[in-house]
């Protein structure tokens, strides 16, 4: 029987939505998890209902865009637990707006969060793969980037960034060490929108996640289905939408 007992996973963004329903699923399923992200209160109120709940979890204080803070959440899962198996890329923002509008410091940001947030990861991650022999990188894009809306095309273009570089690390990693899983949710009941500069847009994004947004949940546990195969088997993508949306 697949197990997650015994895995070691570091989570981006885990200070609620996606990152934090990872932290808690896969901690139920016997994995020790290392919750980051920029705000210590919320990550360590989670990390402490996890450990009340019979489940090993540790924190880190990260700003993604920084690469010495995913060095450091590296070696806080290395310190903490021995090893790290599993990085999770979940950490994102979504100032989204039409082109015209001209946000180049919302461009800028998701660039910076989105994309370079991802290759801090990765860089982090990487060198202690390899040293173990072993190592998982999943990363949360989006179906933004399958079919791009008005309004999305940064945030679209920063994501598909991301599984290109994903198809890339995957066509060097072909003697079996690296895994990579690129998962891309449709709309889920998070607040993502709270980073949207434009009124408009932000409530025409709420207004979709209240009407058909599943919760955050469903994606944590596409993570587990694939962090969970036997080391022969990589899950190289998988699309997490309601069922409701086009």
């Amino acid at each position: 029987m697949l197990s997650l007992h015994g895995k070691i996973v570091a989570i981006t963004g885990a200070s609620g939505g996606i990152g934090e329903a990872t932290a808690r699923l896969l901690a139920q399923r016997g994995a020790a998890v290392v919750l980051s992200a920029r705000r210590n209160e919320r990550i360590d109120a989670i990390a402490q209902d996890i450990r009340e709940q019979g489940g090993r979890a540790a924190t880190c204080v990260v700003d993604v865009t920084k690469a010495e803070d995913l060095r450091r959440l590296v070696s806080t899962a290395i310190d903490r637990f021995g090893r790290i198996d599993v990085l999770v890329n979940n950490a994102g923002i979504a100032p989204i707006s039409p082109l015209a509008d001209l946000d180049t410091e919302g461009w800028s940001a998701m660039i910076d969060v989105n994309l370079r947030g991802t290759l801090n990861g990765i860089a982090a991650a990487l060198p202690a793969f390899r040293e173990q022999g072993s190592g998982h990188l999943v990363s949360i894009v989006s179906v933004a980037g399958l079919t791009v809306s008005p309004s999305m095309a940064v945030y679209a273009a920063t994501k598909n960034a991301v599984r290109t570089v994903h198809e890339g690390l995957r066509r060097e990693s072909t003697d079996g060490v690296v895994r990579t899983t690129a998962i891309s949710p449709g709309y889920i009941r998070t607040d993502l929108a709270d980073s949207m500069a434009d009124p408009h847009v932000r409530e025409q994004t709420r207004k979709n996640m209240d009407a058909m947004g599943i919760p955050p949940a469903a994606v944590a546990r596409a993570v587990a289905f694939a962090i969970e195969q036997p080391a022969d088997v990589e899950i190289g993508e998988i699309n997490v939408r309601p069922t409701v949306q086009a």
